[in-house]
């Protein structure tokens, strides 16, 4: 089965920069995506109960958009940073791929994790 590509939007209570330096560095990482990440250049091995898993940083535009490819099977997770013009609110839009049938799974996982993100960044 192929994956399907999916987008969730969540607002976000901080700066562009705030945000994006906890979607483009280990530390920031660290601190809600993963039980613990370590970089090498352009890799990055997320740690989730002790099983790790690489990701290499293929795209970024400061305090806009951060792009990770899984080395496993090549597919992406993108993080995208907007700001709605009118309201001043930051959004951040999350790009994952999944089987059709977890689809829901991997968006509660999301949910969870921004959950974190925000808490993080006191949002």
């Amino acid at each position: 089965m192929d994956k399907q590509k999916f987008e969730m939007e969540y607002v976000v209570n901080c700066s562009p920069k705030m945000l994006y330096n906890r979607l483009s560095t280990a530390s920031g990482l660290a601190e809600w995506f993963a039980d613990d990440v370590s970089v090498n250049g352009k890799k990055f091995i997320f740690t989730w109960d002790g099983a790790g898993q690489e990701a290499e940083l293929i795209f970024r535009k400061e305090n806009l958009l951060v792009r990770f490819e899984w080395i496993e099977d090549r597919s992406y997770f993108e993080f995208r940073i907007t700001r709605d013009e009118l309201t001043n609110d930051v959004s951040l839009i999350i790009t994952d791929f999944a089987e059709p049938d977890e689809i829901e799974e991997t968006k509660s996982v999301w949910d969870i994790q921004v959950a974190s993100l925000k808490k993080v960044l006191g949002s």
